[in-house]
């Protein structure tokens, strides 16, 4: 008698030994997969499509078979077959720094965990760029987005509407459009470190802001600062706001340029962690005191702020978890699922020895410490 097959629990006959075919894995099919495995073309479909509706036993086999084989599904077919790529793409204005490079790992994780696979550009704050890119990204057959800030090209919009395509905003959250953005309120995050320096006594305060071209987000940030001096009778003079970008090297330039006037502030306020790491490291040079002569305080908390001579103080924004959460709420959207989920992420003040109250006497300060 010959050697019995055992019927699987789908009706297919399942062998014990895979009859592999030879030939290029270029030109392999889904037929070449299935008669190895010793099942249908139907059911290796199933299997790559809708696994939860075939056995473990039967998924095994498929990818025993693919894996001997050096078969990749067809992307293109699948998407056709689906009307889904499983792809998500992501448009970040930058890609390196801080909080968005924790988020695009993140991101990435919590998309492959669902079996989805991440396409990322870099727009470099350019809105032209950003639709350009996005529009590729719809080109390629993407199921969604993510974004940064609620700021975009005018025709972005419109796009994403007349595409339907599914969409979350990340590192902003604005109340009146709920459910389409996760992230802090960039204006009560500076508020609230503004109202700590307030609180410890500072009255003239320095601002090195991170520029607002085409970033809503730091746009919010300056607003929060100046809010929450307006409300105690305080402004920033003239002389003592900078505006820079990314850069270390800037930071220290525009530290100089604002701790130099007359009156000198006792507070600076940097509008990221480069800019903020910058001005503490030329404070250092010029001889100040930190904080005794001058209290340096910033945004974002990337590694170095806390193993400088003096660990800075600045607002932490959960990164991580802001890409965690958009990830899961644009899954959701394209899953048709209910996601009740918190999207206000709350920013940190994380306090270190950078900032203090003022001096006793600032009138005894010298008005040009180089």
């Amino acid at each position: 008698m010959g050697k019995r097959r055992r019927a699987s629990s789908n009706g297919e006959a399942a062998g014990e030994a895979l009859s592999v075919p030879t030939g290029s894995a270029a030109s392999i099919g889904l037929r070449d997969v299935a008669r190895a495995a010793g099942i249908s073309t139907a059911t290796v479909s199933r299997a790559i499509n809708r696994p939860e509706v075939v056995s473990a036993e039967l998924r095994g086999r498929v990818a025993m078979a693919a894996k001997q084989l050096g078969w990749v599904p067809d992307g293109a077919a699948r998407a056709l077959t689906t009307r889904r790529s499983q792809t998500v793409g992501a448009v970040f204005p930058a890609l390196s720094v801080g909080d968005f490079a924790r988020a695009t790992q993140a991101i990435q994780a919590e998309l492959l965990q669902a079996g989805y696979t991440l396409l990322l550009a870099c727009s470099d704050y350019d809105p032209d760029q950003e639709l350009r890119q996005v529009r590729k990204f719809i080109e390629r057959g993407v199921d969604g987005l993510i974004l940064v800030g609620q700021a975009h090209h005018p025709d972005l919009a419109a796009l994403l509407a007349q595409r339907r395509m599914p969409f979350v905003n990340t590192f902003v959250y604005d109340p009146q459009t709920h459910g389409t953005c996760v992230g802090p309120d960039n204006r009560k995050a500076l508020m609230s470190m503004t109202d700590y320096l307030a609180d410890l006594g500072h009255v003239r305060f320095g601002v090195i802001a991170q520029s607002i071209r085409n970033n809503d987000r730091a746009s919010a940030r300056l607003d929060g600062i100046r809010d929450a001096l307006a409300m105690r009778g305080l402004a920033v003079r003239p002389q003592h706001f900078a505006m820079g970008e990314w850069s270390i090297a800037e930071g220290r330039n525009l530290f100089r340029r604002v701790i130099t006037a007359d009156p000198r502030p006792t507070a600076v306020i940097c509008g990221n962690a480069h800019l903020t790491v910058g001005a503490l490291l030329e404070a250092l040079a010029m001889g100040l005191k930190v904080p005794e002569e001058v209290s340096i305080v910033g945004y974002d908390d990337i590694e170095i702020m806390s193993h400088l001579p003096v660990p800075l103080t600045t607002v932490r924004v959960p990164g991580q978890a802001i890409g965690r959460s958009a990830a899961q709420v644009l899954i959701a959207r394209l899953e048709g699922r209910d996601l009740d989920i918190p999207l206000e992420s709350e920013a940190e003040i994380v306090v270190r020895a950078s900032s203090g109250p003022p001096p006793a006497d600032i009138s005894s300060l010298p008005k040009d410490p180089s």
